[in-house]
């Protein structure tokens, strides 16, 4: 790997960028962490982290944000792999194997790990985890006996896998997937990355206001399902910094280390998504050898395995809404950035 480093005129124009979208309304404020293996990340920062609550508080590279989606490939996807590599689990034996038994039909439990990671199990892609409300059947259960809603094998991006995967990792470890993925971390040295709920304290980044006059969501996961399964889910629910979404970055591009070869053999791609992107385990493959994952909230992770190159955005942009369509001029620059050589 020859490392490719940023120049300066990168990170003058991912600040104007980050800049630009605080100005039009898209985030109260952000962070970005951009590098490479052979030195520290540069931190570029700007706006607020929450106006109406926390005036004047400038965001920073140890404020804590609801990461959302990433969740899917800062705690499930290693965490699947790194049990497949254990033998607990087998990435292409359907996942009812891995959960408790059900008896009788249930056609999600034989969609496979792998179509699970690759959104290419043909599941129902409305997740609503309050219609199950009042069952008296185990969520598992219940999720497995859902029909399929369409022929496995295309790519339909779906959450209801991930929830599934997230009770697979614990059941298969016989312990909670947020105490499963805290000595995940905890051995990354990602110490500041966790499920919630967390404190409101002025370090974490509130997001939504979902009712006029009400408080806003704040140390809780936005993602509804993700609060239902008590803020740690298999799609989402992981709060983080942008040091340690580097820190992370830089284990996944160490070559030699397990990590690196899980992301090597999940560049492969597995399904096509759109002209010019493909889905392979967990994360979109774009041009250029690059991978890379979005979050609802405003959050991003994009890696240049071939150029040792790592970029992160953290934002809490849902703060005024649904905002991903005026962010899409910063994520859009992000991938022009790394992907160049």
């Amino acid at each position: 790997m020859t490392t490719v480093p940023f120049t300066p005129d990168d990170s003058t124009r991912l600040t104007e960028a980050l800049n630009a979208a605080v100005t039009d309304g898209a985030t109260p404020g952000g962070v970005i962490a951009l590098g490479t293996l052979d030195g520290p990340p540069r931190f570029l920062t700007a706006g607020h982290t929450a106006p109406a609550e926390l005036p004047g508080q400038i965001p920073d590279a140890d404020t804590v944000y609801d990461v959302a989606s990433l969740t899917k490939v800062v705690a499930t996807w290693p965490l699947v792999c790194r049990a497949a590599d254990e033998g607990l689990l087998d990435l292409d034996a359907p996942v009812r194997v891995f959960l408790p038994a059900v008896d009788g039909p249930a056609p999600s439990g034989e969609a496979t790990v792998r179509q699970l990671l690759t959104h290419t199990a043909g599941l129902k892609a409305s997740t609503r985890l309050d219609h199950y409300r009042g069952q008296d059947r185990p969520l598992h259960e219940l999720m497995l006996r859902e029909p399929l809603e369409s022929e496995p094998g295309t790519h339909r991006y779906v959450n209801r896998g991930y929830i599934l995967l997230g009770l697979a990792l614990a059941h298969v470890h016989g312990r909670p997937l947020d105490q499963v993925a805290a000595a995940f971390w905890s051995g990354l040295g990602m110490d500041a990355t966790t499920y919630g709920p967390l404190a409101r304290t002025p370090q974490v980044a509130p997001t939504e206001q979902r009712l006029p006059g009400a408080p806003r969501l704040w140390g809780i996961p936005h993602d509804d399902n993700a609060v239902l399964l008590g803020g740690a889910a298999g799609h989402a629910g992981v709060f983080t910094t942008a040091r340690d979404l580097a820190r992370y970055a830089e284990h996944l591009l160490t070559p030699g280390t397990d990590l690196h070869g899980r992301l090597r053999t999940s560049m492969q791609p597995a399904a096509a998504i759109e002209t010019g992107l493909d889905r392979g385990l967990s994360w979109i493959l774009a041009p250029g050898h690059i991978a890379y994952h979005h979050g609802f909230t405003g959050t991003s992770l994009y890696l240049a395995p071939h150029t040792g190159r790592y970029l992160t955005i953290l934002t809490n942009a849902i703060y005024g809404g649904e905002a991903r369509k005026r962010l899409a001029p910063l994520r859009d620059l992000a991938l022009k950035t790394i992907t160049t050589t």
